[in-house]
């Protein structure tokens, strides 16, 4: 659905928004969004009644509006979990000879971001969540990287991507913990630590200026993201009364940064309630973004599963953007004469 069918509280924070200074450059052989460049690319997660993915979609399958008009996509391109979004020969070959090659990563990048408090309705359910994710590491394939961050009064990178299922398992400790941060080794490819603004981090006010930081981060990286948000609520300082304006100018350059860094959130609520007045930040975030919002608290290793499945392999899809103002702009992505759930990125900004 477009962002104008979020309601008043969704418009406010992305409405809210200021401008992120200019992204690293492009890799070669990859695809890359900024400011004031022709083309779109967002990711999208199509999947069926039962929540698997559908992987034999073409351009035809695709409806796609701007702002509520129809555009032609460019391209669809399906990446299933186990390939890299760009294959290795068709980097190599795009490479003028003699020139440094960073290669895509191999598989999936997939960033366990945990909201850490000890208030005794979401310790609980973070405990649990921290268990499922656990469990979600031995259905990893070998292409696949994880990093671990976590956010209590401010952001902390706990594990850069890696495959070593050993320091995912004491990094998630670490972050349901909480603790100080330590030291990180930087000798991961791809690496979030590369690029990671300690300083800032360490003066992340809310959760939603630490997705800011981290997003940044994640930027450089080639490729689309997938980060499983294990938390309980945005717009935490102004509480049942609504972001403040703090939160909503963080919530803004968050949107924009992670949409440069391609990333998808798909939140797991930790929140040991059926209902709870943050869970509405929760849903928006994960609707603009592209990926789903689970509760947790009945059926955690149902809620995991999902998200398991969905995240499975995904589509990119390609558009020029249509003439018009710059600023902000609605995206809608549907499906044409076919049966699915569509997730993927729902604005962006030029």
């Amino acid at each position: 659905m477009p962002v104008r069918f979020l309601g008043p509280v969704a418009l406010l924070l992305f409405a809210a928004s200021a401008e992120v200074s200019a992204q690293a450059p492009g890799r070669q052989g990859t695809f890359r969004e900024e400011a004031r460049v022709e083309l779109v690319v967002v990711d999208a997660y199509v999947t069926d009644r039962s929540g698997d993915p559908i992987p034999d979609l073409a351009v035809a399958d695709f409806r796609v509006l701007v702002d509520g008009k129809r555009v032609p996509l460019d391209s669809v391109d399906w990446v299933p979990a186990d390939m890299p979004e760009i294959p290795v020969e068709a980097t190599l070959s795009a490479a003028p000879a003699g020139t440094p090659v960073t290669l895509a990563p191999p598989g999936r990048l997939i960033v366990f971001f945990f909201q850490a408090d000890f208030e005794p309705s979401r310790l609980v359910g973070l405990v649990r969540m921290g268990l499922q994710a656990r469990r979600f590491l031995d259905d990893l394939l070998p292409t696949d990287r994880v990093a671990v961050v976590s956010y209590d009064s401010r952001l902390k990178l706990r594990q850069d991507f890696t495959s070593d299922h050993e320091k995912i398992r004491d990094a998630l400790f670490d972050a349901i913990r909480t603790g100080e941060q330590v030291p990180v080794e930087t000798a991961y490819v791809p690496s979030i630590a590369e690029h990671f603004d300690f300083a800032a981090a360490r003066d992340a006010a809310t959760p939603e200026r630490g997705l800011f930081v981290l997003a940044r981060a994640l930027a450089p990286i080639p490729g689309g993201k997938t980060m499983l948000f294990f938390g309980w609520g945005l717009g935490t300082v102004g509480g049942i009364s609504g972001p403040n304006l703090t939160e909503r100018r963080d919530f803004g350059n968050a949107l924009r940064a992670l949409a440069a860094a391609r990333t998808n959130i798909f939140t797991l609520d930790v929140s040991d309630a059926d209902y709870h007045s943050l869970e509405v930040h929760l849903q928006t975030m994960s609707a603009l973004t592209g990926g789903t919002y689970q509760k947790t608290h009945l059926f955690p290793s149902l809620a995991m599963d999902r998200v398991k499945r969905a995240i499975s392999g995904h589509y990119i899809l390609v558009f020029k953007k249509p003439d018009g103002p710059r600023g902000e702009h609605s995206i809608e992505v549907g499906l044409v004469g076919r049966k699915g759930e569509v997730n993927a990125r729902q604005y962006y900004d030029d």
